[in-house]
């Protein structure tokens, strides 16, 4: 196991990233949670049962981008560019990953990592090999290797080959380019559905 992995220095950048975040994050969460509620009602916090370290289930935090009820009605849990659940501002805040937000409180609650494989569901996680069940080793992340190098567009087994391809990699340089990598993802929008074709890429050395 790569030792970095549970290091004081992952959950510092962890802790010290979120605080930040968070605080940096309050307007924007304020206004959209009311466009939320002027749009569609209902609360603005949508909780959704995921699968954290070790196999640990928790309840990841995101803002509410679907109609509710969502998961029972057309493709379930698959979402797709032009699906008809996503609701108008739902579909910015997905555009923009703003519905991620709300991620940073799994963060402070030790639950996630600003930088891991994302947390998936527990019908996802029973079709796992024995090998890709050391997905679970470490916190899931907001971001990861993963989604700078094609996110939703990747097939799931070559996300989960990223995402193993990290744990032997993970660093805290390698934690910093994955951030910085990121919020040009952010920027761009590339790979947020499935029907895109992603890369591939060799992670930094150290």
């Amino acid at each position: 196991m790569n030792p970095y992995l549970h290091s004081g220095r992952k959950r510092a950048l962890d802790v010290l990233g979120a605080v930040i975040g968070l605080a940096l994050a309050a307007p924007v969460l304020a206004v959209a949670a009311l466009a939320i509620r002027l749009e569609g009602g209902g609360h603005f916090i949508y909780r959704q049962r995921r699968v954290g370290r070790d196999g640990v289930p928790f309840d990841l935090y995101k803002l509410r981008t679907m109609v509710t009820g969502a998961e029972t009605m057309g493709s379930g849990l698959i979402v797709d560019a032009g699906d008809d659940r996503i609701t108008k501002v739902g579909a910015l805040l997905r555009r923009t990953s703003l519905d991620e937000l709300p991620n940073l409180l799994n963060v402070l609650r030790g639950e996630m990592s600003l930088v891991g494989p994302r947390p998936t569901v527990q019908v996802q996680v029973d079709r796992y090999t024995e090998r890709q069940r050391h997905r679970l080793d470490t916190r899931p992340g907001i971001t990861g290797w993963a989604q700078v190098n094609g996110r939703a567009s990747l097939p799931w087994h070559e996300r989960i080959e990223l995402d193993l391809a990290y744990l032997d990699s993970a660093s805290l340089r390698h934690d910093l380019f994955i951030l910085a990598a990121s919020v040009r993802m952010v920027l761009t929008g590339h790979g947020l559905y499935r029907g895109e074709t992603g890369g591939w890429r060799e992670p930094p050395a150290g």
